[in-house]
């Protein structure tokens, strides 16, 4: 017995290694995991919690091919700190409710995913609740917001690095300028239309508070939901983020607060399918100050970059 369950382990690894190279999504390599196992331990969801365990236990740091979110999460919270002190991150929000009430299909929140996304966003930032309504109000009326436009520029960062830059703008040309500038001051450089876009995809990311909740335990739920992956906690985490398809998003975050998990956050974003790891700190600070300025520009409403990089390197930059 004890010679077919090191078999079975073995082969678990193996898979799990297969998985890994290939970049699957964990929901599918556990899939494959449960399949082995299940004539071996007493239940597909018992497998499934073996192999989470062996997965953090064998991982590099116990991370999976997403966890550069946190990272870049941390940065993003402390610079959102700078951007309402100058009055940028409020207009950038109402930007996004205009083009969501514009493109989303209405004024009601309830019916509009796009805007309950934007909403909610708004409501992470402590806008007001009668700013948010005033601005859905002046996008129902047709004036507001009748000239953006959403551009979306590509380019390569420092050490060689793709980087992903969504716009609202009312004035593409200096809008292009700008980012063109920001690009060539900070080691990078604008590329052309497909030069990297291809090397993102569309994915929902859930956080949820982890508060009296066993984070094996609400990755097995998250994943039985339909999530595609989990990203690994560490021992002063506090929430656990949850990667979806872009579609199955608002049904996974549906589910987790049925089943009364506490929803910190639920938004689409682009995950980049395979990513650069940076060694050098140097160039790791030259990619952050690069994502940094393109972010300080008041028509720049995202940037994303398939740079990852070991979490020193972010807890030592300073701008």
């Amino acid at each position: 017995m004890l010679r077919a369950f090191m078999t079975r382990i073995s082969q678990m690894v193996d898979v799990w290694v297969v998985q890994m190279e290939s970049r699957t999504p964990r929901r599918l390599a556990v899939n494959h995991v449960t399949m082995l196992a299940t004539g071996l331990l007493t239940t597909p969801r018992h497998s499934r919690c073996i192999f989470l365990r062996l997965f953090r236990l064998t991982t590099k740091e116990g991370r999976w091919t997403m966890s550069g979110h946190s990272k870049w999460a941390q940065i993003r919270r402390a610079k959102g700190v700078n951007d309402a002190r100058r009055g940028q991150l409020f207009t950038r929000l109402g930007r996004e409710i205009v083009v969501a009430v514009r493109e989303g299909g209405g004024g009601d929140p309830n019916a509009n995913f796009r805007l309950r996304m934007a909403v909610q966003h708004a409501r992470e930032a402590n806008m007001p609740m009668e700013n948010i309504e005033r601005t859905i109000k002046r996008a129902q009326g047709g004036t507001e917001g009748a000239a953006l436009e959403e551009i979306t520029y590509e380019g390569y960062g420092p050490g060689g690095t793709a980087m992903l830059v969504q716009s609202l703008t009312e004035n593409r040309n200096r809008t292009v300028a700008e980012v063109r500038n920001a690009f060539s001051r900070n080691g990078g450089n604008l590329g052309e239309n497909g030069c990297v876009d291809w090397l993102f995809e569309a994915k929902g990311i859930i956080e949820v508070e982890l508060k009296g909740h066993d984070p094996d335990e609400l990755s097995l739920e998250a994943l039985d939901m339909g999530a595609d992956d989990v990203e690994p906690v560490g021992p002063n985490d506090e929430v656990l983020t949850i990667y979806t398809d872009s579609a199955d998003l608002e049904k996974v975050r549906q589910a987790l607060e049925a089943k009364k998990y506490k929803v910190v956050k639920a938004e689409s974003s682009l995950a980049p399918k395979t990513k650069i790891d940076l060694a050098d700190e140097k160039v790791a600070h030259q990619v952050m100050r690069l994502v940094e300025k393109l972010e300080d520009l008041d028509d720049v409403q995202n940037v994303y970059t398939n740079a990852d990089f070991p979490e020193e390197f972010a807890a030592s930059y300073e701008g």
